[in-house]
């Protein structure tokens, strides 16, 4: 057997009220598939939602025009900005 290849040897448990269970079980027939494929299923649709609507940043058109204005014409830097660089740079002399 490879080192790539996948093992399902991982477990989770919940503990849920019977009749979650039920109506649980219920969908995962409804759908075709092991109660267990069905959670398994359901919570990794959720999980990548949840990840996807992290990296995702939605913004106005208004806001996109802004964004990249800025990217095109970048303002001079300020007095914080140059002080923030100026102590990047003497971190890293310091620290390497």
């Amino acid at each position: 057997m490879s080192s790539t290849s996948s093992v399902n040897d991982a477990r989770v448990t919940a503990r849920i009220s019977s009749q979650v269970k039920e109506t649980l079980e219920q969908a995962a027939a409804l759908s075709g598939a092991t109660l267990n494929q069905f959670l398994v299923h359901a919570a990794l649709k959720e999980a990548n939602k949840i990840l996807e609507a992290e990296r995702v940043i939605n913004l106005s058109q208004q806001d996109a025009d802004i964004v990249f204005s800025l990217i095109e014409n970048p303002p001079e830097p300020n007095s914080a900005l140059k002080a923030a660089a100026v102590k990047h740079q003497e971190f890293f002399r310091e620290n390497h």
